[in-house]
């Protein structure tokens, strides 16, 4: 029997690059492992309701009625999967033979790896002096943990819980990786395993004043959550990124 893997793919295929971008996502995974060995279960967000009932091919799509933000539409793929290993991914990349099959090994030599991360050629390269083998234990954004593409036991979130709904897109991977720390998870790199992320293809395209309110709002709760936690800084600090938003 096969090892079975949910792979929740967020997309915003508002236009045909964007939708062969996560075309292009989901057969380069279809294709990276033998089906008899691994199979997926791929879940695509698809945030762009205007392509419903558009479904993707090899997958399931669903186009939730709640509005975007990538914490609830991760847990929606939660939700609406139930296998052991859950792989959270963006849209923009390119999996590479054997991606999954060298995690379930880092797992099994290592029973208390709780969140494996890929490796990406193009942004890991200049780094390799921070790595010491296969296995790169730490919590660190962009050197151990990588939030477009990384692999949990689905366990995990009966000690985490879900993802926290208030970080809408920026600062979603480091509030995870500090949740991870927090509640002393194991998490690593997996240097054989290999992810080519195209670095926020999406977002590129994505209008300039969202960007900034997403960037801002999520900034203003960060800080709040993981430093001062004074309830009316927060509030300050909302008011002015919200200023600064108008007035751009």
């Amino acid at each position: 029997m096969p090892t079975n893997i949910d792979v929740i793919i967020l997309s915003y295929a508002k236009n045909s690059a964007l939708k062969k971008l996560t075309e292009q996502t989901i057969a380069s995974c279809v294709n990276s492992e033998n089906p008899g060995e691994i199979s997926f279960n791929i879940v695509v967000i698809e945030s762009y309701r205007e392509l419903e009932p558009f479904q993707f091919e090899h997958s399931t799509t669903i186009y939730p009625t709640a509005k975007f933000g990538f914490h609830r539409y991760l847990n929606i793929g939660i939700r609406n999967t139930a296998h052991d290993y859950i792989c959270f991914c963006n849209n923009d990349l390119i999996f590479h033979k054997h991606w999954a099959t060298e995690i379930l090994n880092a797992m099994k030599q290592n029973p208390g790896l709780q969140c494996c991360n890929t490796f990406c050629d193009n942004f890991h390269q200049d780094k390799a002096h921070y790595y010491n083998g296969n296995i790169n234990y730490g919590y660190e954004n962009g050197l151990f943990f990588t939030g477009w593409c990384f692999l949990v036991k689905r366990s995990i979130f009966d000690i985490t819980g879900f993802f926290d709904e208030k970080f809408e897109f920026w600062f979603s991977d480091d509030d995870f990786r500090l949740t991870l720390k927090k509640k002393n998870l194991a998490n690593a790199l997996v240097i054989k395993s290999k992810v080519t992320h195209l670095r926020s293809e999406t977002l590129n395209k994505a209008d300039k004043k969202k960007q900034k309110r997403l960037q801002y709002s999520s900034l203003a709760y960060y800080k709040f959550k993981w430093q001062h936690h004074n309830p009316l800084k927060y509030y300050i600090e909302m008011l002015k990124y919200k200023l600064k938003v108008y007035i751009s």
